[in-house]
């Protein structure tokens, strides 16, 4: 009826029976459409092909974004959550030093090595959980599963401020805290995509900024509370960002449409792809920007654990070393804003380059931290460091977009992130072990720059697989678009052309 009315109101001024006939005619041609094509419309045809190409539902092209309104109040809870959940994270060297003194022993030879799992663990968990979460955030949304990962993040925090004993960090700070992170934090990045297409880029700069901004405060602060309150009491005021966390996660309301190939599908091998999207492996420029990522991660989080010791052992415990982390946020979230915005002019998977950059400076500048023997080299280190730091951060969920579509992308950045766990998890107890037998973190440094390196020119690789893609793509839609040219040609070319047999093309 619907259909009905649509037609006879663009068709006003045809003749009564007009639209009814052509109403008609259009339902037998799909009906003869569908039958041709082995029970299956064009519409689901469409879908199963992008579908299978692991790129976006036909939908989504007639979704428009809205570009703001509401979508400003969601950047801005995806920007506490970014701060609250890495600002925490990258101020572990504060913490770090804390807990040497709190539970370490002089005795203890492997100390640097036990202390650091604490950090190490926690920042693996969030990335190790991301499958996870983008299960629970295709079935359940952004906004209960942030919530729900806000409130476990808490009470993960609040238990480790009762801990007397460095081993059962590893549970509370290291699986629980961190878990609760990673459960809040991705849905942070997905519902970005609901709101902001054509500025996504600069959004995701916004947003990703958040995290440099705690990095540049929380230093500063958490010194001043250890020293004044102790360890315990400090935990238990950072759970006031956790707590603060729960109710931005109530402002992510979901905007965009259900794909038709999962409204439409049923059974379990659909319950099995939302469960386990596989089609976004079907990429060959996402397996390697998943597998390369994660090669470069590997001394990634080095400089956040063990730079303060670091700076202590060289410079004496009176440098001002809670600067260095200041310097490294405040150029991040510099980074953040400006490669933002020129992601959004770079065209399609051609940003990974920006993210190719950032990792040839990091590592260079991670292998510089023992060349500098003055604090004033150490700080230009960690302003260019900060600053590509930004620029791999921010420009992550834009490329995703890119390699699987907005349908896709809660998946494609879980299993990524789950990916990135590994490295993140052992560099930081790696440099540690290093520090305690060789007596210096020098070669702990050296190291960590050569993944960096690695990974970047993995990616290098990705922007020449997804042309050869499209060219292929574009070759068989020019064949297909022949032959139904052909087809629908009247004459004997075209019944020539209906009446092959299989035996005659071959």
């Amino acid at each position: 009826m619907t259909e009905d009315v649509n037609v006879s109101g663009q068709e006003s001024g045809a003749a009564p029976d007009q639209p009814a006939v052509k109403a008609e005619e259009k339902q037998a041609d799909e009906a003869e459409e569908k039958k041709e094509n082995g029970g299956h419309g064009r519409g689901e045809e469409e879908a199963a092909a992008a579908a299978a190409a692991g790129k976006a539902d036909p939908t989504e092209d007639e979704f428009v974004h809205p570009e703001g309104g509401w979508g400003w109040v969601v950047m801005l809870a995806s920007m506490w959550c970014n701060g609250s959940v890495f600002g925490i994270q990258n101020a572990f060297g504060i913490l770090y030093v804390s807990l040497l003194k709190e539970f370490g022993s002089e005795d203890d030879k492997d100390l640097q090595f036990k202390t650091a799992w604490v950090g190490s663990l926690s920042m693996g968990m969030i990335f190790f959980c991301s499958p996870i979460v983008s299960v629970f955030t295709d079935l359940l949304g952004c906004r209960i599963t942030a919530v729900g990962g806000a409130a476990v993040g808490l009470v993960g925090l609040l238990a480790s401020s009762f801990i007397k004993s460095l081993g059962p960090l590893y549970f509370t700070y290291g699986v629980v805290f961190a878990c609760g992170c990673s459960f809040a934090y991705q849905p942070s990045l997905v519902i970005l995509g609901h709101y902001f297409k054509r500025r996504l880029g600069l959004v995701n700069g916004i947003v990703t900024a958040g995290s440099s901004i705690f990095t540049v405060s929380l230093p500063p602060l958490l010194s001043r509370l250890l020293a004044d309150i102790g360890l315990q009491n400090t935990l238990r005021v950072m759970c006031v960002f956790m707590f603060v966390l729960m109710l931005a996660g109530l402002t992510y309301k979901p905007l965009l449409p259900q794909s038709v190939s999962s409204s439409k599908s049923a059974g379990r091998c659909a319950a099995f792809r939302r469960v386990f999207n596989v089609q976004i492996w079907r990429s060959l420029g996402y397996r390697i920007w998943a597998f390369g990522i994660p090669a470069a991660l590997y001394g990634y989080f080095v400089p956040y654990v063990h730079l303060m010791k670091h700076v202590e052992e060289r410079f004496g415990t009176d440098a001002n070393k809670e600067v260095l982390l200041m310097c490294i946020g405040i150029t991040s979230g510099v980074g953040r804003l400006i490669f933002g915005r020129v992601a959004d002019y770079v065209p399609g998977v051609y940003k990974v380059y920006l993210q190719v950059t950032s990792f040839l400076v990091i590592g260079l500048m991670s292998m510089m931290i023992p060349l500098c023997h003055i604090f004033g080299g150490l700080i230009v280190v960690c302003l260019l460091m900060g600053l590509f730091d930004g620029c791999f951060i921010c420009i992550m969920a834009p490329i995703a977009f890119e390699l699987v579509g907005s349908q896709n992308v809660s998946q494609a950045i879980g299993f990524l992130l789950g990916m990135m766990s590994v490295p993140m998890t052992i560099g930081p107890p790696i440099a540690g072990f290093l520090r305690d037998r060789l007596k210096s973190y020098d070669v702990a440094f050296y190291l960590a720059g050569i993944p960096p390196i690695i990974g970047g020119a993995m990616l290098c690789l990705i922007p020449w697989v997804e042309q050869r893609e499209k060219r292929k793509q574009q070759k068989k839609n020019d064949e297909d678009a022949a032959h139904a040219m052909l087809d629908n040609t009247p004459g004997p070319l075209g019944d020539m052309e209906k009446n092959k047999s299989p035996e005659s093309v071959i």
